[in-house]
Order: structure tokens, then C-alpha cells, then sequence
């Protein structure tokens, strides 16, 4: 499973600038909407398009490896 970083993403560049960031703030500079943030952060197996990706790595100024993790399937619990 790929599990997405990009609470922790946010949370550095709020960091760095010095104030807190929204998501409203990062779904206004990549033209990524809202609730696609929030699916890409709270729905696991999550299916993001490289164009929104792309976005991300260039507001976040990272590489893809920072937006992104491999959780090999025993690791992740089941609710």
C-alpha cells in the first residue's frame, strides 16, 4: 500500500514559514481540491494522478519519494 506524507509535508513547510498553513492554502496553489487532499490523506490505497503529484512535488519543492511511502500489506493493521 502507498501511504501518502503529506500531513507531515504541511507540517514542515508551516514550520519553515513560520505561521500555520492550510489546506485551503495548498488546494489554492496546485489547483488540487479540497476533498481530494483530504482523500489522498485519509483514504488508504488512495489513487492519485501523477499530474497531481506532479503539483504537489512542486509546491512542497520535494522529490515524489518525500510525498510517498511503500507499507508492505502485513504491515498495515486492519480496523
Amino acid at each position: 500500500m502507498i501511504r501518502f506524507l503529506l500531513s507531515e509535508r504541511l507540517a514542515e513547510r508551516s514550520f519553515k514559514l513560520g505561521r500555520r498553513l492550510e489546506w485551503r492554502e495548498v488546494s489554492e496553489a496546485t489547483g488540487i481540491h479540497r476533498t481530494t487532499l483530504s482523500r489522498m490523506v485519509n483514504t488508504r490505497g488512495y489513487n492519485a494522478s501523477a499530474h497531481n503529484l506532479d503539483s504537489l512535488c512542486r509546491y512542497f519543492d520535494c522529490e515524489l519519494g518525500s510525498l510517498a511511502v511503500y507499507v508492505p500489506d502485513d504491515q498495515v493493521e486492519i480496523h
